[in-house]
């Protein structure tokens, strides 16, 4: 009887790699929680090789926590990490910023174009009375902030503004809807790219960094993501 061949081990790797990582981001699997191998082995299908070379690559990533004799777990989360994290990425991004208007081109101009409006014209929410996400929302955005970055020159930094996204994205899900109602994103989009059009680096660096820090400043003070919030409150 013929048989088909096993994914090669590297191959299965990346593909739960892949698909654990949209858990973690998504919040599926949850700050904190024990990655157990046996429950992961079942629910990814797969065997404990190419598991732990997933889970390896997603500690680097900073996704999850290895803890030496207790095994891998789904990094925590914490204020004063989401407060460096936000720092570290406008830092890095306003030099990648600046570094792409430095060396914009009609093409690169062209691209930041097209990624705004495709952007604006996709709705935040797939329903306009209460929040439901839109998936290729967020596709569209990570588009949209990679192509602002995306002509610094140095594919470095630009893997390490997407692995900053990544870790911020994960806080981001957790507060999303309580942002939603009151946040006018798209206009702080278009004013972003009017000032990279306009090639005023100082306005489009400090309206890039002001666009990161409302975002964190809403998950910030968010008592249902920092429950240590809400006591602190009840001893003010």
């Amino acid at each position: 009887m013929l048989r088909l061949a096993s994914p090669a081990p590297s191959t299965q790797a990346s593909t739960v790699y892949d698909r654990l990582r949209d858990d973690l981001l998504s919040g599926r699997l949850e700050p904190g929680r024990k990655l157990q191998m046996r429950f992961l082995s079942d629910r990814y299908q797969i065997g404990q090789t190419p598991l732990r070379e997933a889970l390896n690559r997603l500690t680097a990533d900073g996704l999850v926590e290895g803890r030496e004799q207790r095994g891998f777990y789904v990094a925590a989360i914490s204020r004063s990490e989401l407060a460096e994290l936000t720092k570290t990425r406008c830092w890095v991004e306003s030099l990648a910023l600046r570094e792409s208007m430095a060396a914009a081109t009609p093409q690169w101009e062209e691209q930041l174009l097209l990624a705004q409006h495709r952007l604006s014209r996709s709705p935040r929410s797939l329903n306009p009375e209460h929040f439901e996400d839109n998936p290729e929302w967020e596709r569209l955005h990570r588009s949209y902030h990679g192509t602002l970055i995306g002509n610094c020159g140095s594919q470095s930094l630009i893997g390490f503004c997407g692995q900053l996204a990544d870790q911020l994205y994960r806080y981001r899900r957790l507060s999303i809807r309580k942002a939603f109602p009151s946040r006018h994103v798209a206009d702080e989009h278009q004013a972003i790219l009017n000032a990279v059009l306009s090639k005023d680096a100082e306005v489009a660096v400090a309206l890039l960094t002001t666009h990161y820090g409302r975002t964190a400043e809403v998950i910030l003070q968010d008592e249902q993501i920092f429950p240590e919030l809400k006591r602190l409150d009840e001893f003010a």
